[in-house]
């Protein structure tokens, strides 16, 4: 097992699954394309800003084989505030929705 798979697995949630954050992606990627650590983060945050701005501008972003991206419009309803049972109105809201790919719901179905 790589060191990449090794960090990912020592770090476990509240309930047992194994997850990786921004940090240990950093890592990962530094090691992988072999640049330093800060030249990593530059990239990782590159990227993040782009894809933050892209949604939040309403635009979609699709990644081949990993998945896509989209803002998603939920209209104003009346709602009940579950303490005391009061009517609230919900505003409209718009949400990020990530839809995942072929290739990486393949790659994570193990079982097939």
């Amino acid at each position: 097992m790589d060191w990449i798979g090794r960090k990912f697995l020592t770090n476990l949630n509240c309930f047992g699954e194994k997850k990786m954050n921004k940090s240990e992606l950093i890592e990962a990627l530094s090691q992988k394309i072999n640049v330093p650590l800060r030249e990593a983060d530059s990239i990782t945050n590159t990227v993040l800003e782009a894809m933050t701005d892209a949604l939040a501008a309403g635009n979609s972003i699709e990644i081949r084989g990993f998945g896509s991206f989209k803002v998603k419009h939920y209209e104003g309803y009346t709602g009940r505030n579950p303490r005391t049972g009061e009517t609230v109105k919900v505003k409209p809201k718009k949400l990020p929705f990530f839809k995942c790919g072929k290739e990486l719901k393949e790659r994570v179905d193990i079982y097939k």
